[in-house]
């Protein structure tokens, strides 16, 4: 299996239009031994409630929610404790609070360098677009954008089966050594993580899953989704082993440890992993995130 120090930063200012802007992570492999892989390959690495609208949703842009993100409360660690699930659509337009689909797990805009979230039309509702990707020679002068929850332990599986994804469009000018799409924590510092991503030029979409002892987990098949067509992707992580499925059909899989849990205190992030430089910023559109455990 193969291990990943992944770097990272958060805080940052922020807007939001009729999409939204947001970050991504790097990292660095350390083979080891092969794991099984399904077409053709598989890589382990190692709310309060809301107001209702008044009126109609319509995409737009959101005012700015403030220059840092919202700090994290201390104290112990819980995991969920019984079944647990969110879906974000995006339909509900910039007229009312970015929440799930039952007007919980409130989402709130971060970003910095005029970086700006947007939503547009996707189908009967609205998507979330991202900026684009930057060019600049400087990473800390790109604007940069994401989707940060608070705190929420409930969203944290332990050792439960899983499954969390999205669905993404992105093409060819999209692409980056890295583009988070969905995660909860961080692979490195005694934390654990489940992450969603599309890394590097070949545009693979990856599943990674990460416990307290730096061991990090990735499936990822050799396919590209970087296509300018929309993909559903889907990460399942049942008690032995983690998969993605591309479009309805599971495309590469990966052994994982029985007793892994994954239980941290960080947010919900669409899009990166903070606002800061080096975010693994998302470049693209991202629709229908979703998490359910058990």
């Amino acid at each position: 299996m193969s291990r990943i120090w992944w770097c990272f930063g958060l805080t940052g200012t922020l807007l939001i239009a009729a999409g939204l802007t947001l970050s991504r992570s790097s990292a660095a492999f350390d083979p080891r031994p092969a794991a099984t892989a399904l077409f053709p390959s598989v890589m382990p690495v190692s709310a309060p409630p809301t107001v209702k609208p008044t009126s109609p949703a319509v995409a737009g842009i959101l005012p700015n929610e403030g220059s840092f993100a919202p700090p994290l409360p201390t104290g112990k660690v819980a995991v969920a404790g019984g079944p647990v699930s969110l879906h974000y659509s995006f339909d509900g337009g910039v007229r009312r609070p970015i929440t799930d689909t039952s007007g919980a797990h409130e989402l709130l805009p971060l970003g910095q360098n005029g970086g700006e979230l947007r939503l547009v039309p996707q189908g009967s509702g609205f998507a979330v677009a991202y900026p684009r990707r930057c060019t600049l020679a400087r990473d800390r002068d790109c604007p940069r954008a994401i989707l940060q929850g608070l705190r929420d332990d409930s969203l944290n599986p332990g050792t439960r089966p899983m499954e969390y994804g999205a669905s993404v469009l992105m093409t060819r000018s999209d692409l980056a050594d890295g583009a988070n799409v969905v995660q909860k924590g961080y692979s490195v510092g005694g934390g654990s993580q489940y992450k969603l991503q599309v890394d590097h030029l070949l545009g693979h979409p990856s599943c990674v899953i990460a416990g307290q002892r730096h061991w990090i987990y990735r499936a990822e098949p050799w396919i590209d989704v970087a296509d300018g067509r929309w993909h559903d992707l889907t990460c399942s992580r049942t008690s032995d082993r983690l998969a993605i499925t591309v479009d309805g059909v599971e495309r590469a899989w990966v052994r994982v440890p029985p007793g892994l849990s994954i239980a941290n205190p960080e947010p919900l992030r669409v899009g990166g992993k903070g606002p800061a430089k080096g975010n693994d910023q998302f470049a693209g559109e991202i629709d229908d995130v979703f998490v359910s455990i058990n």
